[in-house]
């Protein structure tokens, strides 16, 4: 079935959901990826991320996810706030993680829009993703014309730069693609230069096992390694830097989903309140946040390290 005529319908249902943009390309084997990710994982960029070299084959094609996969719908999910911790000295947290945990928030979006999709063009076949499979969220929003890959690996969109999530809707049907947009980085260097571990190792390529984000989410070690002390930021969860620093980030809009809303509490936490932080409040703070990711003990470790 050749759905094209339904593409408008499909973007317009997905901005009525709060999606800022939706974009369309065609399935296909990521042939140019392939040898990047190769390289990528022989030199262990990935750090402790052992499932990112489990299903490298799914990665890199979309029809051994989804069968006769012909479409990868990609959305985008602003996120971008002003709101910020009131005490300068407490440790900081990511600003994605300021609300409720962005994977409930997404799939609940995208399955009604499948269910739109299903409602008005019959049985098809789909998958959404959120995060949480081997899909190349970026390579696909960036062939969907939603924005091109920074020198960070952030996808940047130039009006609204790259404080959003990226979610996907893989499908059997068949629906006009819209072509990629350029690379307007230029010859900025400004997230290269500002990382606080040098992770960002060349223009477009970052050493995720110096990533602050890998280091306080990712990684289980009891002790964060030696060599990273005196270079955290002061960030106990998650990292922002490279965003932080972005031109492009200056046309950012702030977000309108509710379910983001950080509250009250967090905010106005200070540094000695994290560094006292217990268990109870962790898990009353944090119920349905992104955070439980790393738990209540990596999170105090990441606040023990930043204070030695």
């Amino acid at each position: 079935m050749n759905a094209t005529r339904y593409k408008q319908a499909i973007k317009d249902k997905a901005q009525e959901l709060g999606f800022f943009y939706c974009g369309f390309s065609k399935v296909d084997f990521l042939e140019e990826e392939a040898p990047r990710l190769e390289a990528w994982l022989k030199n262990n960029y990935h750090g402790s991320m052992a499932y990112m070299a489990n299903h490298f084959d799914k990665r890199l094609n979309p029809k051994l996810l989804v069968d006769d996969a012909q479409t990868v719908i990609s959305l985008l999910l602003n996120y971008h706030t002003e709101s910020s911790q009131k005490d300068p000295e407490a440790p900081k947290l990511s600003k994605y993680a300021y609300g409720e945990d962005y994977h409930f928030v997404i799939k609940d979006k995208l399955g009604e829009l499948l269910n739109f999709m299903r409602s008005e063009i019959g049985d098809i076949g789909g998958r959404i993703f959120v995060d949480s499979a081997p899909v190349m969220d970026k390579v696909w929003a960036q062939k969907s014309g939603l924005g091109w890959m920074g020198k960070s690996t952030n996808l940047i969109h130039p009006k609204e730069g790259s404080f959003f999530f990226i979610a996907e809707i893989i499908t059997d049907i068949q629906i006009e693609a819209d072509g990629p947009m350029k690379d307007y980085c230029g010859t900025c260097t400004k997230c290269i230069d500002a990382c606080p571990t040098e992770a960002i190792i060349a223009p477009y390529l970052v050493d995720g096992s110096k990533c602050i984000s890998h280091l306080t989410i990712e990684l289980k070690d009891a002790i964060l390694p030696d060599q990273f002390k005196g270079k955290m930021d002061n960030w106990m969860f998650g990292c922002d830097v490279c965003q932080d620093v972005c031109p492009w980030n200056k046309f950012g809009k702030i977000h309108q989903e509710n379910r983001f809303q950080p509250s009250t509490q967090l905010l106005d936490l200070t540094k000695g309140d994290w560094e006292d932080l217990d268990k109870e409040t962790f898990q009353l703070l944090f119920k349905n946040s992104a955070v439980k990711r790393t738990k209540f003990e990596g999170l105090k470790r990441n606040i023990s390290f930043l204070k030695k």
